[in-house]
């Protein structure tokens, strides 16, 4: 009789253990416990830590409650300027309500993902490519209002959306290479323009300076050649100042004027190798005996000069 009593305490311990371990459910921190007793659900949500639930009765759901890191697939789509892009993005959403996201909803996951991917296709076609490039803060608030908007109802908040990459075609970025390139260029042309008149002007400024102190000039020569000669080159620099210049202009221009006043038996002639500046010239004697002789040459008779030949 004792023996059965004894069995019996064991067999009733044993099942109490099992019991036990059956209804102990430990929930962890990050998650929360939703209860369905016989397929109805109960309205307490437990909370993190040991909690206890009827074996056979009680069915429970743990839902994660931290934020969840979802990628959206890219997406193909046509801009509202006609370009053809591919776009990527990232959902951060997390549950705030346990029980609607496990009722209202089979799978919220699969149905964040559906509704970001369209929500995503809906932005690439209302949106420009530039807008799409530049303006991804807006676009980002934009598709985060449009999948949060049902994702309220399923118990989940869309914490924040991201487009990680936007896809163009290799026509589009050669054609972009190119306008960035041809405005750089201009940007360029434009600065190096404004670089050559600020230079011009204090260029005059500094000519007028020299202008008032011709030694100022001078200085300058001398700041170049010794500029050049610290360069140890085999270039050899000779200054030839600008005066003396103006000096042969003179004295050329000057050079007409002293011809003009000359003797009048003498010509100027223009000096030579092997010649003086001024020599005397024989063209008037020789012109005085072509006067001379060309009277006798006009009154001798063609008659007599062929008597003269018949006697001869």
């Amino acid at each position: 009789m004792v023996e059965e009593l004894v069995a019996a305490g064991a067999a009733l311990g044993s099942a109490a253990v099992v019991y036990a371990l059956a209804a102990a459910k430990v929930v962890k921190q990050y998650e929360r416990g939703v209860v369905f007793r016989l397929g109805k659900l109960r309205p307490e949500v437990r909370g993190p830590g040991f909690t206890l639930i009827v074996p056979g009765v009680d069915k429970i759901r743990k839902v994660n409650m931290q934020i969840v890191t979802m990628p959206v697939p890219g997406q193909e789509g046509i801009t509202r300027d006609n370009v053809t892009v591919r776009v990527d993005a990232v959902v951060y959403f997390k549950v705030t309500a346990p029980a609607e996201a496990i009722v209202r909803v089979e799978d919220y996951r699969f149905a964040v993902a559906q509704m970001a991917q369209t929500s995503l296709r809906s932005i690439i076609g209302k949106s420009d490519l530039d807008d799409l490039l530049s303006n991804r803060e807006e676009l980002n608030q934009g598709l985060e209002l449009m999948i949060d908007s049902p994702a309220v109802e399923w118990g989940v908040t869309i914490d924040r959306v991201e487009i990680k990459d936007v896809s163009l075609p290799e026509t589009m970025k050669r054609s972009m290479a190119r306008q960035a390139e041809a405005d750089r260029e201009r940007r360029a042309r434009v600065i190096n323009a404004d670089a050559e008149l600020q230079a011009s002007k204090k260029l005059a400024e500094a000519a007028k300076e020299m202008s008032d102190q011709p030694a100022a000039l001078q200085l300058r020569l001398l700041q170049t050649v010794v500029a050049v000669a610290a360069e140890k080159n085999s270039t050899l620099v000779l200054p030839f100042p600008v005066e003396l210049l103006r000096f042969l202009e003179k004295a050329q221009q000057a050079y007409p004027a002293a011809q003009s006043v000359q003797p009048p038996g003498q010509q100027a002639v223009q000096p030579t190798m092997g010649q003086s500046m001024q020599q005397p010239t024989r063209q008037p004697a020789q012109q005085s005996v072509r006067e001379q002789l060309q009277p006798v040459e006009a009154h001798v008779d063609p008659d007599a000069l062929g008597s003269i030949s018949r006697q001869d």
